[in-house]
């Protein structure tokens, strides 16, 4: 099994056909969702996945005997993965010490 995690790939899912906003916003997360929602705006037909690479990576992927349990698919995608890792190791190794202090002596 094998997780299939795409970034922006160039299809009309972004267009206002396609994507369904609701019409009340929320200041307080302006930062996250509305961050989001000027994203999609800004990105359609922009983005920079293309979705018939996409389509034969999964099936090129499907024929691999043991294949990664994820496969982010797109630079985007790889960006915000590592972006994740560096933050979960910076916080991994910030409580380090706490965390082996748990451990029964």
């Amino acid at each position: 099994m094998t997780l299939v995690e795409p970034g922006f790939f160039r299809t009309d899912f972004l267009d206002p056909a396609s994507l369904r906003t609701g019409s009340h916003t929320i200041d307080d997360y302006a930062p996250t969702v509305g961050a989001m929602r000027a994203a999609a705006a800004s990105l359609h037909h922009a983005q920079p996945g293309d979705p018939a690479k996409a389509a034969r990576a999964m099936v090129e992927m499907a024929a691999v005997p043991e294949p990664p349990l994820r496969l982010p698919l797109g630079a985007d995608t790889l960006q915000a993965f590592d972006a994740k890792l560096d933050t979960f190791r910076k916080d991994i190794d910030a409580g380090r010490h706490i965390a082996l202090s748990t451990d029964h002596a």
